[in-house]
């Protein structure tokens, strides 16, 4: 079967991997894995990373939606992150110099407005094998985790640099509200970072909200919502995941939610750094599972797409057994097909859903 000619990936992590993890994301695939043998700093997924700009290419994954993260750790906190504020916002300013950089050597390239997405949408359902190996990959900036913007002149600023997406926090508490295995709605200063979002036309990424957080922003903000990657709670169950009602709410709302490939996501019972995807016989197919429920919930495949969070803190120690590089991602197209979505249906899922989504969002 040949080959999507387009996936859009809407989180990855990609300035994070280079500046924190030391990863040239030029390299191979097995080059990064070489170099990263004798790494010393405890974490599992070194010498196991799935995503780099070859295998990218590799995949047909033309378009992504690029982060940048850095969040605030106070003393004494338990969750890692800068000591203050304004270190995190340096860290994401050093983020971005990496994508402009990557954007120097052809590398990479910024989507801001519809037209450079549809054209560069086309640049890549248009190319053959040789051409795409060759095409820069196009990226939107998204920012998860808001502990970094010290002011609204600090979003202005990011909005002008073309930030289209932001997620008002990660992991437990933040400034802006409350995240994974925490509890609260979003602070004060929470519900004046989403009329500014609202104000500089900045999607809201309902990702990581805590459940009184989810249900505290989505009363609050009036613009565009999606779940950049978020899979579903009945088939992972984690506050992670979005509940039913909630995944129910961002459809009213026109969302699209990402399908990511951590298995600590994708399965009931995962014990992080325990257990393996052997012990589940996790394969890639278990994320059909996933889109099935959106697409039941919805009574259609509109609102579903992929959104990987691959190589975010973890490997193939925390994959699929049958996905070893981000490429293999061109399997779900056999895999939905045989489920019975149809073509239309599938490329949706791949690309078009979010695709269209920003159609009708980005300026």
């Amino acid at each position: 079967m040949e080959k999507p000619r387009l996936i859009f990936d809407a989180h990855l992590d990609i300035s994070m991997n280079a500046m924190e993890f030391n990863r040239d994301q030029r390299w191979t695939l097995e080059d990064i894995r070489r170099s990263e043998l004798n790494t010393t700093d405890g974490q599992p997924h070194r010498g196991r990373n799935t995503v780099c700009f070859p295998e990218l290419r590799n995949g047909r994954i033309g378009i992504i939606v690029a982060t940048q993260i850095a969040r605030y750790s106070p003393k004494f906190h338990n969750l890692p992150g800068w000591r203050s504020p304004e270190q995190a916002w340096a860290q994401t300013q050093g983020q971005l110099a990496y994508y402009r950089t990557m954007e120097d050597l052809g590398e990479m390239k910024q989507l801001r407005t519809r037209a450079e997405l549809a054209s560069h949408a086309a640049l890549w359902r248009e190319a053959d094998e040789a051409q795409a190996s060759q095409l820069p990959i196009g990226y939107l900036l998204s920012l998860e985790g808001a502990d970094s913007i010290l002011s609204w002149k600090h979003l202005e600023k990011s909005r002008s640099d073309g930030l289209i997406a932001l997620g008002p926090v990660h992991y437990g508490p933040g400034i802006y509200g409350h995240g994974t295995d925490d509890t609260g709605p979003l602070t004060a200063r929470g519900h004046e970072l989403l009329k500014e979002m609202e104000r500089l036309g900045i999607i809201l990424d309902a990702t990581h909200l805590c459940d009184e957080s989810f249900a505290d922003a989505l009363a609050r903000f009036h613009g565009p919502v999606w779940a950049s990657h978020h899979n579903c709670r009945s088939l992972a169950n984690w506050n992670r995941q979005l509940a039913d009602a909630q995944i129910r709410q961002l459809i009213e709302r026109g969302a699209v939610i990402g399908m990511a490939f951590d298995a600590i996501m994708m399965v009931h019972g995962w014990h992080h750094r325990a257990s393996q995807p052997a012990d589940f016989g996790l394969r890639i197919e278990k994320i059909c599972e996933h889109i099935d429920h959106i697409c039941q919930i919805a009574g259609n495949a509109l609102h579903v797409g992929i959104g990987t969070d691959l190589d975010g803190g973890f490997g193939t120690e925390q994959t699929p057994m049958d996905l070893n590089s981000i490429a293999d991602l061109t399997s779900l197209q056999g895999l939905l097909l045989q489920r019975g979505y149809t073509a239309e249906d599938v490329e949706g899922i791949l690309s078009g859903n979010f695709l269209n989504f920003l159609q009708k969002n980005l300026p």
